[in-house]
C-alpha cells in the first residue's frame, strides 16, 4: 500500500467544519483547514463553508486528492447524496428553526471540487476511522464504537473475519436497510427513565451525554454535597464541564467520583447489551467524555461484566478510543478510502 495515495477527510460539526488531506496511513498530506460551519444560517452558507475548507485542503495537499469523505451528524444517504435528516443544520425562518430534511449536498460539493464525494453519519465514520487507524489497526474481526459528547453516537464495523467462512473483502460499516441504523446511543437501558432529545425515555444517551452529566453535578451541589467543584469554577456552577469533573475526581473529590460511577454504570449496561448483540473483538469508547479515563471506564467495565454473556465478555477488548480528537476528519478519510478500494 503506497503512502502517496491521498484523500480529504471532512468533519462537519455544529460549530466548525474541519478538513484535511491525508495519506492512506492517516498521516497528513496537507495543513488542517477550519472554518465556522454556519450550521444554522441555511444551505448556501453551510455549503460555502464546506467548499472553502475543501479548497484549502486541496491547495495545501502535497499530492492531488482522489476522493473526499464527509462526516456529519444525522441520517445520511450517500447514494442519493441527500441529508435525509439532521437536527443541527438548517435555518431559522420567522423565529422557528427548520432543520435539514432531504437536502442535496453531494452534487454541489463534487461540482465545486471536481473530486468524487462520499457522505456518512459522523459516528459511523468515527467507527470506521477507529477500525482503520486506531484500536482496530485495520485487522480485527469486528469493532463497536460508542462516542460520548453532546449526544451519544456509535458505529459497528465488520471485518473480513466477522462472518462464517470469511465472506467480506474488507471492513464493512453496518448501516441497516435505510442506512440510518446503528444509532447505538438510543439503546434503551431503563424503560421510563430520563428523556433525551430524540423523545424517548431511558435511552443510553439520556444518561451519558454531556448535559446529563453536568446536571447530575449541579443537582448534588444544590443539595449541599461537599465538593471542590465550585472552587474549580470560581463559584459559577454554570461553568461545570465533564473536564472539570475529571479534574475534581483526580483530586479525590468524592462527589465527582460518585457522578462518574453512576454514569459509568449506565454506560456499562449499554456496553454489555451491545457486546451480547455484536460480540465484537474490540469495544472502543470515544468522544471527549471518554477522556475522563478510569473514573468512567472502571465502573463501566464492572457493570458490563454483569450484563454481557461471560464468554463474550472474556473475548472482547474494551478500551478508550485512540482517535478521539481527530475522529471526524479521520473517519471522513476512512470512508473516502473505502470508496477508492
Amino acid at each position: 500500500m503506497s503512502d502517496r495515495r491521498c484523500v480529504i477527510g471532512i468533519d462537519l460539526g455544529g460549530t466548525n467544519v474541519r478538513a484535511q488531506a491525508l495519506y492512506e496511513n492517516g498521516t497528513p498530506a496537507g495543513a488542517r483547514q477550519q472554518h465556522p460551519s454556519n450550521a444554522q444560517e441555511g444551505k448556501d452558507e453551510i455549503l460555502d463553508s464546506l467548499i472553502k475548507a475543501i479548497q484549502g485542503a486541496i491547495e495545501s495537499s502535497e499530492v492531488k486528492p482522489e476522493a473526499i469523505g464527509l462526516a456529519m451528524p444525522g441520517h445520511i444517504d450517500d447514494e442519493s447524496g441527500l441529508v435525509l435528516w439532521s437536527p443541527n443544520f438548517g435555518q431559522s425562518i420567522d423565529g422557528v428553526f427548520h432543520c435539514w430534511n432531504n437536502v442535496q449536498i453531494k452534487q454541489p460539493l463534487e461540482e465545486a471540487s471536481g473530486i468524487p464525494v462520499c457522505l456518512a453519519n459522523d459516528a459511523n465514520c468515527a467507527a470506521l476511522g477507529e477500525y482503520r487507524f486506531g484500536t482496530g489497526k485495520g485487522d480485527v474481526s469486528s469493532l463497536v464504537l460508542l462516542t460520548l459528547g453532546t449526544g451519544v453516537g456509535g458505529g459497528v464495523v465488520l471485518g473480513p473475519r466477522s462472518l462464517m467462512g470469511g465472506g467480506l473483502s474488507g471492513p464493512q460499516l453496518l448501516l441497516g436497510g435505510n442506512k440510518g441504523g446503528c444509532e447505538l446511543g438510543h439503546l434503551l437501558i431503563r424503560q421510563g427513565g430520563l428523556d433525551c432529545n430524540a423523545g424517548s425515555y431511558g435511552a443510553l444517551e439520556a444518561y451519558c451525554q454531556r448535559d446529563s452529566i453536568i446536571t447530575r453535578a449541579i443537582y448534588r451541589l444544590r443539595r449541599g454535597r461537599e465538593s471542590i467543584i465550585p472552587d474549580l469554577v470560581n463559584g459559577d456552577i454554570s461553568k461545570i464541564t465533564p473536564q472539570i469533573l475529571t479534574m475534581a475526581a483526580d483530586q479525590g473529590d468524592k462527589t465527582a467520583i460518585d457522578i462518574w460511577r453512576e454514569v459509568g454504570i449506565a454506560l456499562g449496561a449499554g456496553m454489555g447489551t451491545l457486546i451480547n448483540i455484536f460480540a465484537p473483538e474490540v469495544f472502543a469508547v470515544g468522544g471527549q467524555i471518554a477522556k475522563s479515563g478510569k473514573w468512567l471506564m472502571e465502573p463501566a467495565i464492572t457493570e458490563c461484566r454483569y450484563v454481557a454473556i461471560p464468554s463474550l465478555f472474556n473475548d472482547v477488548k474494551i478500551t478508550q478510543a485512540e482517535m478521539i480528537d481527530d475522529a471526524g476528519v479521520l473517519g471522513g478519510a476512512a470512508i473516502a478510502l473505502e470508496m477508492l478500494n
